[in-house]
């Protein structure tokens, strides 16, 4: 009998995730990760293999936040970026994690900031 590790069972959702969602230059992928100290988020084309927009947490303006307020704040700077590059809608990628805590606060900062899913 094998026993998965956390990251390999949160590797086998992740992949699970991804069979069903695509990101087109249209409707990108906005991707998330969480780690124990930040939080990133990206807006991916899958058709072109490009980034399009991302927002990063050892940027100077959210270092300094806590990890709720981190992710909000990251929530509402992709949603930002996201309307400069004519993006308004897209689909959500939460990378094998559940839609709960950070990953939730991400995801309805950047719905407030004008972003549709």
């Amino acid at each position: 009998m094998t026993v998965a590790t956390k990251p390999q069972q949160r590797l086998r959702r992740r992949r699970r995730v991804r069979a069903k969602i695509r990101g087109t230059a249209e409707r990108p992928r906005l991707s998330v990760f969480r780690s124990n100290r930040g939080v990133f988020a990206q807006l991916i084309n899958d058709e072109d293999g490009r980034t399009i927009v991302a927002v990063n947490w050892i940027e100077p303006e959210l270092r300094k936040l806590g990890p709720m307020e981190q992710a909000k704040r990251v929530g509402e700077l992709i949603a930002e970026r996201a309307q400069q590059a004519g993006v308004s809608t897209c689909v959500f990628d939460r990378g094998g994690y559940r839609y709960h805590g950070r990953v939730r606060a991400l995801a309805e900062s950047a719905r407030e900031g004008g972003l549709e899913f």
